[in-house]
């Protein structure tokens, strides 16, 4: 009778231990979208302000570089820019002797021609005065020219020089250390006062509002799994403490791996797994790297 009774119990735990397996189809952990953000110049770091733990929002300026140099180099720019525009002439003006001339001759060419037809002049006054309208509609002419060419030149280097405070604008802005997406800031790798260089790591920034169950599955699992499924995600809290979240298939890995050995899977037997990203919203309980199980919803 004892030992019925012992097999009866050996059974329920077997049993209970196969249902629990049979509880989830993959297991992971949880990752975030995670940006390490590096300096985009060159200069003394005045401030940082991105301690660990830190929440910043997108856009939000946490640091700041030198920027003397840079604002000198843009004050000689403009000043170089103002005095370039003080070099462009006024073509109107500058022509406006010549054209009062040009009318001048052309009104005593007229004069001399009536004179001519009532025989009160000579021919040689009459070409003497187109000879004096042909000279100054040629120097009309070569001043327009010269004075165009000039001012064309100018205007292409008051362009070269506009380009180049875009560029110290844009380096400008670029010493203002700012947060590339609304985030936790989870390491720090510098200090106010260090050299920053171009590349060099100022802080590490992860959306951790926004996670992802990062899990692997079987080649047979995989047919019935599709993006933007639905899923089950439970996070463990250890100690059989577990959290249900509602879960969305993000991503499929295209290739296969072989299986992590910190991975459970369904069919122990498989060797080769495919990685699936089940996205879930946090709800500041769930951490990066915490343990968690997914069930796929059964399609209809």
């Amino acid at each position: 009778m004892k030992r019925k009774y012992f097999s009866c119990i050996t059974l329920l735990i077997f049993l209970s231990a196969c249902q629990s397996n049979t509880d989830f189809d993959a297991t992971g952990t949880f990752e975030a979208t995670e940006i390490i953000v590096s300096a985009e110049s060159n200069g003394r770091l005045f401030r940082l302000d991105a301690e660990e733990g830190m929440r910043l929002s997108q856009g939000e300026e946490v640091g700041l570089i030198d920027t003397v140099q840079l604002y000198l180099k843009k004050l000689q720019l403009e000043a170089n820019m103002k005095a370039v525009n003080n070099q462009r002439p006024d073509i109107h003006k500058q022509i406006a002797a010549t054209k009062e001339q040009l009318t001048t001759a052309h009104r005593e060419r007229e004069r001399v021609e009536k004179l001519l037809k009532a025989n009160a002049a000579n021919r040689k006054q009459l070409d003497d005065w187109e000879a004096q309208v042909s000279v100054l509609q040629s120097q009309l002419e070569a001043q327009i020219s010269s004075l165009t060419n000039n001012t064309q030149s100018l205007n292409e280097q008051s362009t070269s020089v506009a380009v180049q405070i875009l560029q110290i604008e844009d380096l400008l802005s670029k010493c203002h250390i700012l947060s590339p997406i609304d985030g936790t800031v989870l390491a720090k790798y510098a200090e106010p006062g260090e050299l920053a260089s171009t590349g060099k790591p100022l802080f590490k920034i992860a959306d951790t509002h926004n996670l992802f169950l990062r899990a692997y599955v079987t080649t047979s699992q995989l047919k019935t799994i599709k993006l933007g499924a639905q899923a089950k995600v439970f996070a463990d809290f250890g100690n059989g403490n577990r959290k249900e979240y509602q879960g969305t298939v993000s991503w499929i890995a295209d290739e296969a791996e072989f299986t992590p050995k910190t991975i459970l899977t369904e069919d122990e037997r498989a060797n080769q797994v495919y990685a699936v990203k089940i996205a879930v919203t946090n709800d500041g309980i769930l951490k990066i790297g915490m343990y968690g199980e997914v069930k796929f919803d059964e399609e209809e």
